[in-house]
């Protein structure tokens, strides 16, 4: 099955790119890309937040190709260029993010580790991050280290998670899963930069808007309740006890210090709940880290290089058996 990706000339594809699309389990058609890199010192698998498609990384892509990696991208299910999961293209629908764990395994069955060059990196940001969490039992046996930007360990909002929790289960519960999050008008229209909640960078920004604007396919409206009410769950599950000691993975937890999407604070106590983690925050930064103005990004990159590097000559534990 064939795919397509998307450039604009704010927004060149990188050079060598191969995409395709993959079948999921039930069917479902994911998309996803290979960024192959001659002599690269391993592959980065990008995992990009709700709402976002491979093309918003295609410049992050070719910072990684700078510092010497390859780099691998899939589109969750219900977004991007993946296939929408309701009539309604424009609504993020999903039940459980066991889906969205089920598809990162077949994307590493039949992508990564085939195509791709060990060692492995996740690079993931918010709720990519949560979903890379939730994979840990499956990838801690692919990958060396994790690097979750802005990861939705709880969001930051003027009511207590718990309460989210249950409004989403309730309206769940009755028949109302498929339905906006009330108050999400405007979610999937336009929001000026200076209303915007996720960069300081008017210039990527903008770029990504062009983006969205000349493909509108691309685009993803507000999230629904059955969305909600699974990410809430999902949260819980990664913050369980019996599942925080069993992390082992390094993983570096890059948070945003002006974060007003997800809660920073939530994230700097995770992951000091945890043995093999770090965090950073970078002050004043908004919640796309990898959208952000220099300054900031600069940090984020920075970061990543300096955890990632001790990979260099290193295999992944599935390419030392062989």
């Amino acid at each position: 099955m064939d795919a397509i990706l998307h450039e604009i000339p704010e927004n060149p594809m990188p050079e060598g790119t191969v995409a395709g699309m993959m079948a999921a389990g039930d069917g479902r058609r994911i998309r996803y890309a290979r960024f192959p890199l001659r002599g690269a010192k391993g592959t980065v698998v990008v995992l990009p937040g709700r709402n976002e498609s491979i093309e918003k990384y295609f410049e992050t892509v070719r910072d990684l190709a700078a510092r010497g990696f390859a780099a691998a991208a899939l589109d969750w299910r219900g977004q991007g260029g993946s296939e929408r999961l309701l009539t309604d293209p424009m609504r993020g629908h999903i039940e459980s993010f066991d889906d969205y764990v089920e598809d990162l395994d077949l994307f590493f069955t039949r992508i990564v580790l085939p195509d791709c060059r060990p060692p492995y990196t996740i690079l993931a940001h918010s709720t990519g991050a949560l979903i890379a969490l939730l994979a840990i039992p499956d990838l801690a046996s692919r990958v060396r280290r994790m690097v979750l930007t802005a990861p939705l360990i709880e969001v930051r909002a003027p009511i207590s998670q718990r309460w989210i929790t249950r409004f989403a289960g309730l309206c769940f519960a009755f028949g109302l899963g498929r339905c906006s999050l009330p108050g999400s008008g405007r979610r999937g229209k336009e929001t000026p930069f200076q209303g915007n909640r996720l960069t300081s960078d008017a210039e990527r920004y903008a770029r990504n808007l062009a983006l969205v604007r000349t493909y509108p396919e691309l685009a993803l409206g507000a999230p629904t309740m059955a969305w909600l009410r699974a990410a809430c769950i999902a949260t819980e599950r990664v913050r369980d006890p019996d599942f925080m000691p069993a992390i082992r993975l390094p993983i570096l937890f890059l948070a945003a210090g002006n974060d007003e999407v997800v809660s920073t604070p939530a994230i700097e106590r995770y992951a000091r709940g945890l043995r093999s983690a770090r965090v950073l925050t970078i002050d004043g930064a908004r919640h796309e880290l990898l959208q952000e103005a220099d300054p900031y990004r600069e940090q984020a990159l920075a970061a990543f290089n300096a955890f990632a590097a001790p990979q260099q000559n290193e295999e992944t534990p599935s390419a030392q058996a062989g």
